[in-house]
């Protein structure tokens, strides 16, 4: 799955104390020789764990370590955590229930962790090794901090990686997974998004609280060494201000052009969608220093509840519950529907996902029509006239290898104009029609971020291939058992009365003014709008997180009221995350002009 990112005005500036910014250390030869004194200064006989996510290069850490610290004529042991694994086929065993005979989909290992692979006689015989070995001895890889050997080390590590930059390696074969010492070209997906993950995930959670330094491991020579005071308040200071992500893009089959015009994204030949917030997004933190920091958003739910609010974070712990996309639409000759046209798909609710996935929250959609152009659409409900049972009858005739030549005899079509608000909830059949650019502001159902959309029907064409750039690709998988058991049949007169949302003016002044989008009780979010010449002022009232996208204008300052060193900056159609705990704050035009910013954020909140 090819992915392109894009990191124009994606910094987060910091503010932190003097002493821990001079503290963090760039590049390898330095972060090695930083860690070689650090070791020293515990004793010769000292006990280090160095913890690893999927994709960090804890063994070349670790070799380098080692030899650092014989030069200065310390005796050191190395000890892999391979070793530490039940065997192979155990492994499989242990993930089976998890991945499931489902091709599309699997079941969370929400209660999982790392100690559910660990051999115990294995880690028996590495903590006596370890204690009766003369020197320091180094335990690095998965699991290395694992609480079955708490007490054991007099300093522990943990190196993370940005999830999109790990998923580069999944994709292309280059990921080495648990118990295994060389990459695995034949790991699943499904193995990281419905069991790794998870062990992963709850491993970070508890390293987090005991760590001595955090690296930032996205590649062996551009290690970079964060001590933990220095890594706490970096954290503390992201929840308390709006953080903004790298973009991530991705070519498809409906993929279009506008792109071209807004970001800069050398190499991707076409955009199909491009999320702007997200939990598998990385953020680039400016910490005054002569590089950046890069670490996933997921660190900051170490903070859930400031982060989140309350509500959020007790309801759905560890599980960032909102993301917005992007969804080009852009074509400059006109094409055919079969072209510009997302899959007709719809998505699950609460109930369907906890029962078929165990995963905690339903995916519920909205479309906001960003950009509108000449014959910008949205493909919502069913005709009145269609015969439904005939369309899924259709839809599994074809399987998407065979065309449906008269499916729009079925597809109800609307009319989009900018600002247009569709609201999506679970079971409604839909697709992006082309020539606009939607907003999608959505939940995520997914602590690992997994996206649950049910395709019935692609138009029987092939997608893109990324290597040639060419739309040569084998033509997408359906998953028409779980869209036809989810789906809720609403025809053409229910979309245009309940899902084409209307809007009134909650507030207006002579500075701005605030629309709020109709919706429905199933929907857990709301959707308001800011629109303003020069300032306009909102206000998280330490409950709400804010997920807000520039949709008119050039550029705005987010600014804290009562903290004007709190603040980021926006450009148009480039979204930041606003802290529950942010408060009150004021949004500032400098360029003068027409603004809008439009606002996603949950309903309730305590």
């Amino acid at each position: 799955m090819p992915m392109y990112s894009d990191k124009t005005n994606a910094e987060n500036i910091l503010h932190l104390s003097e002493e821990n910014r001079k503290s963090f250390v760039f590049g390898a030869e330095n972060v090695v020789s930083a860690l070689c004194r650090a070791i020293s200064g515990k004793g010769d006989n000292a006990h280090v764990a160095i913890e690893a996510w999927y994709g960090t290069p804890a063994d070349r850490l670790a070799k380098a370590v080692g030899e650092g610290l014989e030069k200065a004529g310390k005796k050191v042991t190395l000890i892999s955590t391979t070793g530490l694994f039940i065997e192979k086929a155990a492994l499989d065993a242990y993930k089976k229930k998890f991945l499931t005979d489902d091709p599309g989909f699997g079941w969370v290992n929400m209660d999982g962790r790392l100690e559910d692979i660990l051999d115990g006689a294995k880690v028996d015989a590495v903590r006596e090794q370890i204690k009766s070995t003369d020197g320091i001895v180094i335990l690095y890889g998965s699991a290395a901090s694992t609480k079955l050997l708490d007490g054991l080390f007099d300093m522990t590590l943990f190196m993370d990686i940005p999830r999109e930059q790990m998923l580069w390696k999944m994709w292309d074969g280059n990921l080495i997974p648990f118990g295994s010492d060389t990459p695995d070209a034949g790991y699943m997906w499904k193995e990281y998004y419905y069991c790794d993950y998870y062990l992963l995930h709850f491993m970070k959670k508890e390293v987090l609280e005991k760590m001595d330094y955090y690296l930032e491991s996205i590649a062996f020579d551009t290690l970079k060494l964060i001590p933990r005071a220095a890594y706490d308040e970096m954290i503390k200071a992201l929840v308390s201000q709006p953080v903004k992500q790298i973009k991530e893009f991705q070519p498809g089959p409906w993929g279009a052009y506008r792109y071209r015009d807004l970001f800069n994204v050398p190499g991707l030949g076409c955009n199909a969608w491009n999320r702007l917030a997200s939990p598998e997004l990385g953020l680039l933190v400016d910490v005054g220093r002569e590089e950046n920091i890069e670490l996933p958003l997921m660190s900051l739910m170490q903070y859930g509840e400031e982060l989140c609010g309350k509500l959020l974070h007790e309801k759905y712990p560890d599980l960032f519950p909102l993301e917005i996309w992007l969804d080009d639409g852009y074509f400059p000759e006109p094409q055919p529907a079969e072209r510009i046209s997302m899959p007709i798909h719809n998505h699950p609710g609460s109930d369907y996902v906890k029962k078929h996935f165990n995963e905690p929250l339903g995916r519920y959609e909205t479309y906001y029509i960003a950009e509108a152009y000449e014959g910008a659409n949205t493909w919502m409900g069913f005709k009145d006239d269609a015969d439904l049972e005939e369309w899924e009858r259709e839809c599994y005739r074809s399987d998407n290898i065979v065309p449906i030549e008269k499916w729009k005899d079925y597809i109800a079509n609307h009319v989009s104009n900018e600002g247009d608000l569709y609201l999506i909830p679970p079971g409604t059949v839909h697709g992006h029609g082309g020539n606009q650019m939607v907003l999608e502001m959505d939940t995520c159902p997914s602590i690992a971020g997994t996206e649950y959309s049910f395709f019935e029907y692609d138009f029987a064409r092939k997608t893109w291939n990324d290597k040639e750039q060419t739309m040569s690709g084998r033509p997408m998988k359906m998953h028409l058992e779980h869209a036809f058991d989810n789906e809720k049949w609403r025809r053409e007169p229910y979309v245009k009365e309940h899902l084409r949302a209307g809007r009134h003016v909650t507030e207006w002044n002579k500075e701005y003014s605030r629309d709020e989008y109709d919706t429905l009780p199933e929907m857990p979010f709301t959707v308001e709008r800011l629109h303003f010449y020069n300032r306009a002022v909102n206000d998280t009232k330490m409950k709400f997180m804010h997920l807000v996208t520039l949709t008119v204008g050039t550029k705005v300052r987010i600014v804290s009221k009562s903290d004007p060193t709190k603040f980021t900056t926006l450009n148009r159609l480039q979204s930041a995350i606003i802290p529950a705990s942010f408060g009150e704050y004021e949004i500032i035009n400098d360029d003068g002009g027409n603004s809008t910013l439009v606002q996603l954020r949950w309903k309730e909140g305590v």
